[in-house]
């Protein structure tokens, strides 16, 4: 088992970080667009985490022609989704201190243009810029960061490996 988690893990994870690197490219020098950004970002963690299927059933077959339960495939689909996610976070934190440190003052300013855009109350800008700088503020201690950034990847990898060991079970 180690040697698919392993494998299906780094694959899932290396497509992960390269859409990721290639993300922060388009959008790094024009925060305007952060809403392509957002669906792309969606689709490129959808597409990494993809690779959990073909994981679970590799180790499906490899285990053989006997009973295969949804319990099995959870833990390999899950270790895999660990090992993306760790690869996403890891990225994330590379890019965000090295090639954008002032991620965090674009993407306020980008959201507060939106709400304006959007014909929002001074009320609620106001409240939506006091959240946005509590969020900046938390996110300069790196082991919160991390977890926020956890937050993105994880559950989807987590609904993938579910469906992938409901999919993949045999009895």
């Amino acid at each position: 088992m180690k040697q698919i988690v392993l494998r299906y893990g780094l694959i899932s994870g290396i497509i992960g970080a390269l859409l990721m690197l290639a993300m922060t490219s388009y959008m790094q020098n024009d925060p305007t667009r952060f809403t392509n950004a957002e669906y792309a970002g969606m689709a490129g963690i959808i597409l990494s985490m993809i690779v959990v299927y073909f994981g679970v059933r590799a180790y499906r077959d490899q285990v053989g022609t006997g009973p295969f339960s949804f319990f099995q495939g959870f833990q390999v689909g899950l270790f895999i989704t660990l090992i993306s996610s760790v690869f996403y976070v890891v990225t994330w934190m590379i890019v965000y201190h090295t090639m954008m440190p002032d991620f965090m003052d674009k993407f306020m300013e980008y959201s507060l243009n939106k709400m304006k855009e959007a014909g929002a109350s001074s009320a609620e800008i106001a409240e939506k810029t006091a959240d946005m700088k509590e969020y900046k503020e938390l996110y300069k201690n790196p082991l919160i960061a991390a977890a926020i950034t956890m937050i993105e990847p994880f559950p989807i990898g987590l609904v993938i490996t579910l469906v992938s060991a409901a999919l993949l079970r045999r009895a």
